[in-house]
């Protein structure tokens, strides 16, 4: 895969984790495939009622001003 989108990926997620740790959560990049990025949710923010609110709104948003070529975000089940 583009190590640079992955690494670019990595980055926007590190610059969001201390919002996610401030409410109990995190996310862990799995991988990234074709404009898609898959993600876990942990800690509070895997059993969230508003993480799709979280992943759509914060996180795709956050990653699509970094990096255009993303299409989507899914959250991998733990």
């Amino acid at each position: 895969m583009d190590k640079n989108i992955e690494e670019k990926i990595i980055e926007v997620f590190d610059n969001l984790r201390p919002y996610l740790n401030a409410d109990g959560g995190n996310i862990e990049f799995i991988k990234y495939d074709n404009g898609t990025v898959f993600v876990r949710l942990t800690g509070a923010c895997g059993y969230c009622a508003y993480q799709d609110d979280t992943l759509k709104i914060s996180l795709l948003k956050s990653l699509q001003q970094e990096i255009p070529e993303i299409k989507d975000i899914i959250n991998v089940e733990i």
